[in-house]
């Protein structure tokens, strides 16, 4: 991966991660406990609640993303970066564009 490929994708990654952040914010706040106080109907009450665990799920995968492009974002100036941590081979640059957090090729990642 060449220098001016690495400075293209640690700008997307900060992007990425900015983007993350809020996304999180807003999921935490659709993640709140649904207070039993509100004047829902049962069904309204039980729809709430099934929204609610799968903003949780979204939610958690987001952290799980944001972890990820955080330690690409310190990996980034390693000599190693971009290459595949299994087959030890160069990561397709479109695949690390796409997705940069990844650690393996795209042959590597389907097995």
């Amino acid at each position: 991966m060449t220098e001016s490929e690495k400075k293209v994708l640690k700008k997307q990654i900060i992007t990425l991660i900015e983007k993350m952040k809020g996304d999180i914010i807003g999921l935490e706040k659709m993640t709140e406990p649904v207070k039993p106080e509100n004047s829902l109907g049962r069904i309204s009450r039980m729809d709430a609640i099934n929204n609610k665990s799968v903003m949780e799920v979204s939610l958690r995968n987001k952290r799980e993303k944001l972890t990820k492009l955080r330690i690409a974002l310190t990996h980034i100036d390693h000599e190693k970066f971009g290459q595949c941590k299994m087959c030890k081979n160069p990561i397709q640059p479109k695949r690390l564009i796409y997705m940069p957090e990844s650690n393996r090729c795209v042959r590597c990642a389907d097995r």
